[in-house]
């Protein structure tokens, strides 16, 4: 059984099959309208979510398919192991989608599930972002060769799963990242990234701007976090230490790179409010590729 855990497990040519093929369903999304027909999607959440809940129940009702959201603090998923939960759960539709607070409760989701599991977000990995992120490069550039992105902010998940997705398709990324989130830390993953030759970290923005075709930020501080009284010190730490790297017309020091962002964005933070809307802002592109990807997504999933 095939499931989505942090994008670690696909070849080259199972990524690039997924990702053309949600180019083609955002082309023609009529000609996939029954593809799920009677499929469920069970969504479960541990965290909030806009762009990750609207884009899966979007996708799925679009396919001809359904989905059942559930909140895992109201479900008995919070107070049962999780091995009992998931194997009824799973007996009740034809895939999940879980967006939980730590990686190992993903794994054992996936463990005893009986049908795929996609990871929709965690402490280590968040896949589908970077699904949607690589198809927004191919869909601008028409290709991966020669294709170089900068990624500027916390080393966090979305981080690992651009690394994992870039390693595999041979795209050049360079890392721009002073602050590690410790939780979201894979050795081996980055051991492996640096040894492929394609994953380079950078102290400085503005060199590695000038080899960019795409730089991308993302949130300085974890989403659950952000308006939390207990967390102020750590967000003042990181504003603080973070402001020098903001994504901003000074650091592009002339360079026009295309810009991206997973959202939810924090302007005056991690990124200058000007360039979210420039011509050269591709992040609602981004956004909305989230749906046609994992459309596809699902349907690899579901053998359709």
């Amino acid at each position: 059984m095939n499931h989505l855990l942090s994008l670690k497990e696909w070849n080259k040519e199972t990524l690039q099959s997924i990702i053309q093929m949600g180019i083609e369903i955002k082309k023609n999304p009529e000609k996939y309208d029954r593809a799920c027909k009677r499929k469920g999607l069970l969504m479960l959440f541990q965290k909030t979510s806009t762009r990750t809940n609207l884009s899966f129940q979007s996708g799925i009702n679009q396919l001809g398919g359904y989905s059942v959201t559930m909140d895992w603090d109201s479900s008995n998923f919070s107070i049962s192991p999780i091995q009992y939960e998931v194997q009824y759960a799973s007996r009740n539709c034809d895939v999940i989608m879980a967006r939980l607070k730590k990686h190992s409760d993903l794994l054992e989701l996936a463990k005893y599930s009986k049908v795929p599991v996609i990871n929709g977000c965690c402490d280590k990995y968040h896949p589908c972002q970077a699904l949607a992120d690589l198809m927004t490069v191919y869909e601008i550039s028409g290709t991966f060769s020669g294709i170089t992105i900068t990624y500027v902010g916390i080393h966090n998940n979305v981080a690992n799963s651009l690394v994992a997705g870039c390693v595999s398709l041979g795209i050049r990324l360079l890392l721009v990242t002073p602050i590690i989130n410790t939780p979201s830390w894979d050795e081996e993953l980055m051991q492996d990234a640096y040894q492929s030759g394609y994953v380079e970290n950078l102290k400085n923005l503005s060199e590695a701007v000038s080899r960019s075709n795409f730089v991308y930020t993302d949130t300085w501080i974890d989403m659950e976090f952000f308006h939390e009284s207990h967390y102020q010190d750590e967000k003042n730490r990181r504003t603080e230490q973070m402001l020098p790297f903001q994504l901003n017309r000074e650091n592009l020091k002339g360079y026009s790179p295309y810009i991206m962002h997973d959202m939810p964005i924090h302007p005056g933070y991690e990124i200058e409010e000007e360039l979210i809307e420039t011509d050269r802002s591709v992040i609602y592109q981004q956004a909305e590729n989230r749906m046609h990807v994992q459309k596809s997504l699902l349907l690899y999933l579901l053998n359709k």
